[in-house]
């Protein structure tokens, strides 16, 4: 058979050409966290997962074509431009399917399969920004000795919180007359070996921004990066992050698209009345530089001030 015979379609399943195949625990570990992070790229997968990066990619293959896993017709926009590109995969209901019946996950966190198909270009750029930086740092903590990384999933929500479809989706008065919605992009956990049992994990609500919100606006019935600073300073003195999600403190990291977006967003924190010690900022060169997330000096919402996570 030649080649180009053997070459099964990119976006168009192809099961009838497949054997069968029998799920393996690496499989299960695979759509777990393609799951987890909503999008994932396939070398992201091979770095999750462990074992041969060749071995995973055969198997994400299998599991596309088995109708297990989607891939985003958004990226078709990649191949277009030419070049070696990743394949980019999301959760198909077959997969979701598969998690709820052998490692009894909630529907309510793989509820995705329609979404998945039919993500446009811009949401997929930002949901691949979002786990570009999560696994970023998951895989930045299992180098580091003395801190393990954490999700959403490692709260201890209260009881009437857990019910609610969208438990990490609130409201909050930023002024009298503006009540706007929280949704971070992301929430993820520390958890540091060296501190006591109640001090030993911090919580971060992560911002991934491209650049396409105004930094700031005239009023606040509009859309902007200084609203949703607004909104989380609102958040943390109105105490609810104790209240909905039983957390006793958190920051908000955000990540943008250059260092020049970085300084602009710091600068509009600066115009907080209180709570600048929230926000830490940094840029995507941290993400795609190679070096370890935890040690990045990030800079704070206070001018001149730079921490780390691992310092945290």
């Amino acid at each position: 058979m030649s080649t180009a015979a053997a070459r099964r379609p990119r976006f168009r399943r192809d099961a009838a050409a497949l054997q069968p195949m029998q799920m393996t625990a690496r499989d299960l570990e695979i759509l777990r966290c393609i799951a987890t992070h909503r999008f994932l790229r396939s070398s992201q997968c091979a770095a999750l997962a462990g074992g041969s990066v060749q071995q995973v990619l055969r198997r994400l293959q299998l599991l596309y074509h088995h109708g297990y896993l989607e891939r985003p017709a958004a990226q078709i926009d990649y191949y277009h431009r030419g070049g070696s590109q990743e394949m980019v995969y999301g959760l198909a209901s077959r997969g979701a399917g598969r998690l709820r019946r052998d490692l009894d996950m909630p529907f309510s966190r793989m509820d995705w399969s329609g979404k998945n198909r039919r993500a446009g270009r811009l949401f997929l750029e930002h949901a691949l920004m979002v786990s570009d930086i999560m696994v970023t740092l998951q895989l930045a903590c299992r180098k580091t000795p003395g801190i393990r990384f954490l999700t959403g999933e490692d709260i201890a929500l209260p009881a009437a919180v857990q019910k609610a479809r969208e438990p990490f989706h609130w409201h909050v008065n930023v002024s009298t007359r503006h009540r706007v919605g929280v949704i971070p992009d992301a929430i993820f956990g520390l958890e540091y070996a060296d501190l006591p049992e109640g001090r030993n994990r911090a919580w971060f609500f992560l911002e991934a921004d491209r650049g396409t919100m105004p930094v700031i606006r005239q009023n606040l019935d509009q859309t902007s990066f200084f609203r949703k600073m607004l909104a989380y300073e609102a958040t943390w003195t109105q105490r609810i992050h104790c209240t909905r999600l039983g957390l006793s403190r958190f920051r908000v990291l955000t990540v943008t698209n250059s260092p020049e977006r970085a300084a602009n967003l710091t600068a509009a924190c600066g115009q907080l009345e209180r709570g600048q010690g929230l926000f830490i900022f940094g840029d995507i060169t941290a993400v795609q530089s190679g070096e370890n997330l935890l040690h990045h000096p990030f800079q704070t919402g206070r001018s001149g001030e730079r921490t780390s996570l691992s310092g945290y």
